[in-house]
């Protein structure tokens, strides 16, 4: 089946389970068990990716982007690429486990976020936001940081990685010791990957990019949006305690004389 979908991925586009189920003579179950064999949910993603696919170009630019564009329509292209993304993971938000990693994240001793890549960055823009809270955050964003974070790991801490693709054996052999140790993590990653298997609070999104092909883009950006609205999340149902340290930490920033100090003691450094 899966060789016939490779084949007729453009026809397949436009048909229905049944019909594809008719066309590779198998029953609808077996098209179902096919898309979670290819770490789909279900027949509606695997649609998703055969228009992704015949979307792509042959650049390693953008996959909606062409060498003949200008500027102007590439930079369009781009931004309704995005727009369509955070529409897309708008429409998820609903399914996903959001009030069980809220409650572990309050609960936890520390949260440690997770990061290769360019998933690196998402992952130390998420602990520059969270630590503001008032729990203890920091970062693991190579795999002998992660692997020595989850060889320590208690049952109280809470580990958030972020990975579009969901698949770095790194990662994935960090967290199962995490898990092993009792800790808990929370995954932002592709619907049904190892990740989000592996993970006791799966955020699984999807964003319609090839990450293989391009430098993370659309993808990236939704994690950080995700991420956002997890913390906001999180400070309401810490409720006094998040907002006395969310206007602590703006107050800190606005004492009298506080230029001053910064700018005698860069003098005193230079000396």
């Amino acid at each position: 089946m899966a060789s016939w979908l490779l084949e007729h991925s453009r026809e397949a586009i436009n048909m229905t389970i049944a019909e594809v189920a008719t066309a590779t003579e198998v029953s609808e179950p077996t098209v179902i068990r096919c898309c979670r064999s290819l770490g789909l949910a279900g027949f509606r993603e695997l649609r998703a990716e055969l228009i992704s696919l015949s979307h792509r170009a042959d650049s390693y630019v953008h996959q909606d982007v062409s060498p003949e564009d200008s500027a102007r329509i590439a930079a369009r292209k781009v931004m309704e690429s995005c727009v369509s993304a955070f529409m897309e993971a708008s429409h998820q938000i609903g399914s996903l486990p959001l009030d069980g990693a809220v409650t572990a994240m309050a609960n936890a001793r520390q949260l440690i976020f997770c990061g290769l890549g360019a998933s690196g960055y998402v992952a130390r823009d998420a602990q520059h936001k969270f630590f503001r809270l008032g729990i203890p955050c920091s970062t693991a964003l190579d795999a002998q940081t992660m692997l020595q974070c989850a060889a320590i790991a208690s049952a109280d801490d809470v580990f958030v990685a972020i990975s579009h693709t969901g698949g770095w054996p790194e990662m994935l052999t960090a967290l199962s010791h995490a898990r092993d140790r009792g800790a808990k993590v929370v995954a932002i990653s592709y619907p049904n990957s190892p990740l989000a298997q592996l993970a006791s609070h799966p955020l699984a999104c999807y964003a319609r990019e090839d990450t293989s092909h391009v430098t993370p883009m659309s993808s990236r950006l939704v994690h950080l949006a995700l991420l956002d609205g997890l913390q906001v999340a999180l400070a309401l149902h810490l409720g006094t305690r998040a907002a006395d340290n969310l206007k602590a930490s703006k107050d800190i920033l606005n004492l009298p004389g506080r230029l001053e100090l910064v700018s005698s003691s860069k003098k005193e450094t230079d000396l």
